[in-house]
């Protein structure tokens, strides 16, 4: 679950039109991904080694070994 100050971040930027966040956790190897479905909620990922956007972004993808290992 994420902490109320990254949760309450969200409604700001989808009430501006955004349609996809990702919130990178380098210390834990995770991310929490927001979007127009999630309802508040993020969904989150551990140790995931790649993100890619799904058809609201066609071809965006982050390769996160590289991040990981930074």
């Amino acid at each position: 679950m994420a902490s109320p100050p990254c949760a309450a971040r969200w409604p700001p930027y989808q009430a501006n039109g955004a349609q996809l966040g990702w919130l990178l956790i380098p210390e834990q190897e995770a991310v929490e991904i927001w979007g127009s479905d999630t309802d508040g909620e993020p969904q989150r990922l551990q140790d995931a080694t790649v993100l890619e956007s799904g058809e609201g972004f066609p071809g965006l993808r982050l390769e996160l070994a590289e991040i990981w290992e930074a």
